[in-house]
């Protein structure tokens, strides 16, 4: 397949952390709403527990469980991850793969996690948005990826970038808070799932993204973020329609 992939440079460079966040990146305590914060290294464990499940307790059983009610993945149409999974037997061997990057919005309410992956005969590259649930933990929202001809270099430490934060206004005592929630998984439960296009943001607004396929099955991916005051893109991806054997 043909893979065209955009790591926005400012992702890339510059404020690269370690495993999770400098504590004056940090715009509060850590919980819910308008005092939540970013930790990528939430996800960072996450995408490893994630791995080590698929290793011993078989790979479609490690996705079941790790992933949200009205999650999406790719065979090659979009298809709603748990109505796909259900009943699915593990394959033999299971994909091994180890996350490389972690972009999140400023509250943490969704991150981005991108890696390498190997499997018995090909090897390739993961892109996994991940959404914090209401009791804090993590659970993917859409997974995708592709096959590449040369296995990705792995860093020499998993990075971890964090969106801009909004500017915080105070509000009259006893005023409603809003969180900016404006369809974050990108499901609507009123409107029927589209296999041609899913979109969201984070619960602050400061990460957003959209993925529209098409008939044959090639899809794009786009995830943007606030920094620097403006709307940047982290990452783009576009995988060409699977060729048929």
């Amino acid at each position: 397949m043909r893979l065209k992939l955009l790591l926005a440079l400012a992702a890339l460079g510059g404020t690269a952390a370690g495993a999770g966040a400098r504590a004056d990146e940090r715009p509060g305590p850590p919980g819910r709403g308008r005092n939540a914060y970013a930790d990528p290294s939430a996800v960072i464990a996450a995408e490893l527990a994630f791995a080590r499940a698929a290793q011993e307790k078989g790979q479609w059983t490690a996705f079941a469980a790790t992933a949200a009610s009205d999650a999406v993945m790719f065979e090659p149409q979009m298809v709603l991850a748990q109505q796909w999974l259900k009943g699915r037997a593990n394959p033999p061997v299971a994909v091994k793969w180890q996350p490389h990057q972690v972009w999140s919005s400023c509250d943490g309410s969704l991150m981005v996690s991108h890696g390498a992956w190997q499997g018995p005969r090909r090897t390739g590259y993961f892109t996994t948005l991940w959404q914090r649930q209401r009791d804090g933990a993590y659970k993917w929202i859409y997974d995708g990826g592709d096959s590449l001809a040369q296995p990705l270099a792995a860093p020499e430490m998993i990075a971890g970038q964090i969106a801009d934060c909004p500017a915080r206004t105070r509000r009259p005592p006893g005023a409603e808070a809003n969180t900016g929630r404006v369809n974050p998984r990108g499901a609507n439960r009123s409107i029927p799932f589209d296999p041609a296009h899913r979109s969201g943001q984070s619960d602050d607004g400061t990460m957003r993204w959209t993925v529209t396929v098409n008939s044959s099955g090639a899809r794009n991916l786009s995830v943007e973020w606030k920094k620097d005051g403006a709307d940047k893109p982290v990452l783009i991806e576009e995988v060409s329609a699977p060729v048929s054997p």
